[in-house]
């Protein structure tokens, strides 16, 4: 299963009544009602730009005014959920570790140290076993000082060069 429980959002109101220890995510939700906001002067905007006749248009006063409030609104969303969301995310390491060690993909990184054949049937042997790909590897006879080194996670995350 995956898509469960990486990040733990702040808590900014109490959670559901039937859940116990749910956070709502309410900026998230907030977000995206600005959205479909921003979606509906879109349409509003579009509808006025096509009623536009002889180089004269009588919708510009809606058109100005819903792109100017989807530009207000958009900027306090994004302030809002920067402060009062992103700010406070943390990320759940052992979920997330968990998750990066059952990835079959990561596989690739073993190519330069054991060849793609040798890498493709620790693959298959993980997937039908539902076994982790360095579980199988280190049965395999891969060394661990090669483990540790191509299937580091944090390497992989950052940046090269």
């Amino acid at each position: 299963m995956r898509g469960l429980s990486e990040i733990f959002l702040p808590e900014l109101q109490k959670g559901s009544s039937i859940m116990p220890g749910k956070v709502n995510p309410v900026i998230p939700e907030v977000v995206t009602q600005v959205a479909a906001q921003v979606i509906g002067n879109d349409a509003a905007i579009t509808i006025g730009g096509m009623n536009g006749h002889f180089e004269l248009n009588v919708y510009i006063p809606l058109m100005a005014r819903n792109l100017l409030d989807s530009i207000r609104l958009l900027a306090s969303a994004s302030r809002l959920l920067a402060e009062k969301c992103v700010d406070g995310i943390e990320a759940n390491r052992e979920r997330n570790e968990e998750y990066a060690e059952g990835t079959l993909s990561a596989a690739t990184a073993l190519n330069p140290y054991i060849g793609y054949d040798k890498a493709s049937e620790l693959v298959t042997e993980a997937a039908s076993s539902g076994r982790s790909l360095r579980e199988v590897a280190r049965e395999a006879g891969v060394e661990e000082s090669v483990l540790d080194e191509a299937l580091d996670y944090h390497a992989m995350a950052k940046p090269h060069g």
